[in-house]
């Protein structure tokens, strides 16, 4: 079974694909260290292989440069590839726990065994690396998998089908084409875990799917992830970091900042070094940034039309264009567009934009930034330009969400020792390295009895009982 388009028995087919990884569960479970190593060496291989390959899939679908699909793609496998070779014998091990003085005789640890069947579905943003990041964080904890690829990036996701058939049987890997009706019908099955990549409205859905299994997930999502830039900030740097951040992949990054907060008395300036990063970034040899083969496109006429309607919706209002604002439908491009004037009513500051448009609002108090992103869900990702140890340590102080960067951007989510993920509306659980691993897993907790007894506590209870079990009180 590979490309399955809707039709009327397409819930047979998912099933049949979806039973025949139920009776492989049990084998794949027993697999020991090395053979989960050697199936994620597979990947490897075959990604390093396939590279050309790969960066000519994304190309196709939404002209993605080569060097983001290495930075925002292949550098993130390869790191999350190799971390896990390097430290899975570790991680399977027994996890000893201390044991409590009450609980004299006995030894307690962590089993990190398999959830079973788990159903991966990714997005179009980064379609390669959203995909076969959590499938190796499922194979490294020993799992099936049935994957959903989007259909936004066609080539991209024949590429997928072709890489897992070519490199597992599908009772342990499979890969499912098509729409958001295989999704659906995808969702209907009795899953032990789903790992969703994608909105919070769509995260939702998955969720209410998963209650009916009681299945657990993971949701990484997106939100409205602020960069606040306050007065003692290096504005050159902030600027470079924050114009990178907002326009790799056209926007198109879950963890992009979203919009920023300038303080007032540092605004002219920062947009000036924010122009010039730009110009540095993509028209440095005096040619449009339409012409630039460092710049992606929006992902489809339609993700197009959604952030035109955005700026649209904005200048109705009052907002205002400071640079960029080009637009060409033909091609899905839009210009790193940076907006001034906005207010809350606008669209732009209540939707997560996804896309290479910028809104910057100022702030003269510190607390006034701070209202502007508490009044909104909990982010993805917080971004703080200072050098001000003081407002950083306020801001973390009063603020939560899924991550924050101090001093940079986007880069916590190639650190393979940080857990990555959201907060509530931008998500639920985390990735990467360990974390990833365990959120597969089932923390199975055992205890063992080596000497010793309770039965002293045991019925009747006697005026003797009771009082060791005060004394019992004073320990536990």
């Amino acid at each position: 079974m590979t490309t399955l388009p809707p039709r009327a028995d397409l819930h047979l087919e998912l099933r049949a694909g979806f039973d025949a990884q139920r009776q492989q569960a049990p084998q794949m479970a027993q697999t020991t260290t090395a053979e989960r190593i050697e199936r994620i060496r597979r990947i490897q291989h075959w990604i390093v292989a396939h590279e050309t390959a790969i960066q000519q899939a994304m190309y196709n679908d939404f002209r993605k440069p080569a060097a983001e699909v290495i930075i925002g793609e292949l550098m993130t496998l390869h790191a999350e590839i190799r971390y896990t070779i390097r430290h899975l014998k570790q991680w399977m091990k027994p996890h000893s726990l201390p044991t409590p003085l009450a609980m004299t005789g006995t030894k307690s640890w962590i089993h990190y065994e398999p959830k079973g069947n788990v159903l991966i579905i990714a997005p179009w943003n980064y379609p390669f690396m959203l995909m076969i990041r959590p499938l190796i964080a499922a194979i490294s904890a020993g799992n099936v998998a049935m994957m959903k690829p989007s259909e936004l990036t066609p080539h991209t996701a024949r590429l997928i089908r072709e890489m897992i058939t070519e490199l597992f049987p599908p009772q342990e890997v499979l890969v499912c084409e098509g729409d958001a009706t295989v999704a659906q019908a995808l969702l209907e099955l009795p899953f032990n875990h789903i790992f969703f990549t994608g909105s919070p409205a769509v995260g939702k859905l998955v969720m209410t799917a998963a209650a009916k299994h009681l299945a657990s997930v993971t949701l990484e999502l997106g939100g409205k992830s602020p960069a606040i830039v306050d007065a003692s900030a290096d504005l050159k740097q902030a600027a470079s970091q924050l114009a990178w951040g907002k326009c790799l992949n056209s926007g198109q990054t879950c963890i992009a900042p979203d919009y920023l907060l300038v303080h007032e008395s540092v605004k002219r300036p920062f947009v000036q070094a924010l122009q010039a990063s730009l110009k540095a970034m993509y028209t440095a040899d005096g040619q449009p940034t339409e012409a630039s083969d460092s710049y992606a496109r929006m992902v489809n006429n339609q993700h197009f039309n959604r952030v035109r309607a955005l700026v649209d919706d904005a200048l109705a209002k009052g907002a205002t264009v400071t640079l960029g604002g080009n637009m060409n439908a033909d091609q899905n491009f839009i210009e790193p567009t940076v907006l001034e004037g906005v207010t809350d009513d606008m669209r732009v500051m209540q939707d997560e934009i996804f896309g290479p448009v910028l809104p910057i609002l100022t702030y003269t108090q510190l607390d006034e930034a701070l209202r502007i992103i508490n009044q909104r869900q909990k982010p993805l990702a917080l971004y703080i330009h200072s050098r001000d140890r003081q407002h950083t340590d306020y801001v973390l102080a009063h603020t939560s969400s899924g991550n924050t960067v101090v001093n940079d951007t986007m880069l916590h989510f190639g650190n393979v020792e940080l857990p990555v993920g959201g907060i509530n509306n931008s998500g639920i659980g985390k990735a990467n390295g360990f974390f990833g691993f365990q959120e597969f897993s089932n923390q199975r907790g055992i205890m063992q009895r080596d000497f010793g007894t309770m039965k002293f506590i045991y019925p009747p209870y006697t005026e003797r009982v009771k009082k060791l079990l005060k004394l019992i009180l004073k320990y536990v």
